[in-house]
């Protein structure tokens, strides 16, 4: 028998397979992957901070080389380990070193920016980094601008809110202007100014919403142009602020959501020209709000409205809202509208008529086109016989919010809303800042039934009751906390709205107030207790921006 054997030649030096390339990458990734993991394990093991003695130590050290840290990790995963911290503490941890910085900073990581900010001259380097960096190409900003304290009477800020008017009137107080009242304002320019001109090149902008603090922009229920001309004599900064604006708007190319309250004029009745046809198209939220518009002139008319065919929410001053613009909403070409915000301010209802507003056949229109539609309204100081022009039995009401400095709301009112809104209300709120040394109004005189109570026990949809500044009877609020129960999830009444009967103060054997909020906890299903410090909440001292972050809020929960 014959036995062959395959015996292998010896390979030339330096000869390879053909597998061997491909064997020679495949290991120097390997070895690769096996340096970042072991820079990796020293980082870590550095973070726990563990004792290491002797020559397992080194040992270990020379594995990891001297660049072992977190500045020797790759960019990405650096930005993917701060992406699980919140803003505030990215910002603290960007001023460890400019490669933390960098790494930041990176788009991915601030996909929005919401900014509250205080009207101060110290907040404005803060502010002016952090445009800096991000408003090139941030997506959604929202920015709020807040005064530091609040003007009273015909004084500022620095004085306590007063000025002496004994000799000379008018003219003394005109010459006695706080120097910080104009600092304020002049700082309030400044930052409008930082967060303008940081996005004015952003094409990446898809929210856009500024509310500034009208006790900022007040002074005795509108702004003063004494103060203004003072700040601003040659009108140059407006006039800059409203141009910045305009070409935000002709620059953008993916905006969806535009929101501007309160914000001294930065719009202009033909600031929305400046938007193309092609982003009027898509824009979903508009939100228009300034009581500054001199006469009849309004921030958007009927024939701009048209364009807007995919609005699916809006907010504008009640004047604004024509019948001929709710004819537009119900065209067949629009989406369905599906939140209306509106504001009711004495100022507009004293210098525009209320004669072109949408009648009942209009609401009933808007309704059939979109049976979605919820609308919230706010009105400050309206008399009660324009509010029951304006309060239309067909409106979708699902939020109403009364706030008074001269004019009290009536019992009538409160009446009317709880039978004509029965179905739709579920936020009323009731406040009322009126100086009468004779006591709170109580919507109860000359009644058979407290119009609160019958409000709770009409509207089975209530979920929030504030009160404050209006008489509410112990029994009472007893009665509405067993009406709605545990479907009230917010019931605010200040302690000094709350009274008692003189039955249940003569009584020596029960404690009024004891009694009260325990009946009150039972009736809700949860601990209740009065107000005691009605400036923890921002419904009561702060109406405006309480109004438009529920306006922010509302509109977004579509």
């Amino acid at each position: 028998m014959l036995l062959f054997l395959s015996v292998p030649q010896p390979r030339p030096p330096g000869a390879r397979t053909r597998a061997g390339p491909a064997r020679v990458a495949r290991w120097r990734r390997q070895r690769l992957r096996l340096q970042q993991l072991r820079r990796l394990r020293g980082l870590l093991r550095g973070l726990r901070g563990r004792p290491r003695t002797g020559s397992r130590r080194r040992g270990r050290m020379a594995l990891c080389g001297q660049a072992a840290g977190a500045a020797s990790l790759p960019s990405e995963l650096i930005v993917h380990i701060f992406s699980f911290l919140s803003a505030s503490d990215r910002l603290r941890a960007s001023a460890s070193c400019s490669h933390w910085r960098e790494c930041l900073f990176y788009p991915a990581l601030w996909p929005q920016l919401r900014i509250c900010l205080r009207v101060s001259p110290s907040e404005q380097p803060r502010l002016e980094f952090l445009m800096r960096k991000c408003g090139w190409f941030v997506r959604e900003l929202r920015v709020e601008f807040a005064a530091e304290n609040y003007l009273s009477g015909g004084g500022g800020p620095g004085d306590g809110g007063r000025v002496d008017t004994g000799t000379g009137g008018e003219e003394v107080e005109a010459l006695q202007l706080s120097t910080r009242w104009l600092e304020v304002l002049r700082t309030y320019l400044e930052l409008v100014l930082c967060v303008l001109v940081s996005i004015r090149n952003n094409r990446n902008l898809q929210k856009f919403s500024l509310f500034g603090d009208i006790s900022v922009l007040q002074q005795q229920g509108s702004l003063s142009n004494t103060y203004l001309s003072k700040v601003d004599p040659d009108g140059k900064k407006i006039k800059q602020i409203q141009q910045l604006f305009e070409e935000i708007l002709s620059n953008s190319r993916q905006l969806k959501w535009l929101s501007c309250g309160f914000m001294l004029e930065i719009v202009t009745p033909t600031s929305l020209s400046s938007l193309s046809n092609s982003i009027a198209n898509t824009m979903e939220h508009l939100s228009l709000l300034d009581n500054n518009i001199p006469g009849n002139s309004t921030l958007i008319t009927a024939v701009e409205l048209e364009q807007f065919v995919n609005l699916r929410s809006l907010a504008l001053d009640f004047c604004d809202f024509t019948a001929e613009m709710a004819r537009v909403l119900t065209d067949n070409n629009h989406v369905p509208l599906q939140r209306l915000s509106l504001l009711v301010h004495n100022v507009s209802v004293m210098h525009k008529s209320l004669d072109n507003m949408p009648n009942d056949e209009h609401w009933k229109a808007l309704s059939r086109k979109s049976t979605n539609l919820r609308v919230y309204i706010m009105a400050f100081d309206i008399k009660s016989e324009d509010m029951l022009k304006i309060l239309k039995p067909s409106i979708p009401l699902e939020r109403i919010h009364f706030d008074s400095y001269i004019t009290c709301v009536s019992g009538a009112i409160v009446d009317l809303i709880s039978r004509q809104y029965d179905k739709f209300l579920t936020h009323f709120i009731l406040m009322n800042d009126v100086i009468d040394t004779s006591g709170f109004p109580d919507l109860s005189d000359n009644r058979n039934e407290d119009p609160l109570v019958l409000l709770a026990w009409r509207c089975t949809k209530l979920s929030l009751l504030a009160i404050h500044g209006y008489t509410v009877w112990a029994h009472n609020l007893i009665a509405i906390a067993r009406l709605r129960g545990s479907d009230l999830k917010v019931l605010e009444v200040t302690e000094e709205s709350i009274d008692f009967d003189q039955g249940e103060l003569a009584d020596q054997d029960v404690d009024p107030v004891h009694n009260l909020i325990e009946q009150v906890s039972l009736g809700l299903g949860q601990p209740w207790h009065a107000i005691m410090d009605i400036e923890s909440l921002s419904v009561f001292t702060e109406p405006n921006r309480h109004f438009y972050r529920e306006m922010q809020s509302f509109s977004e929960d579509i």
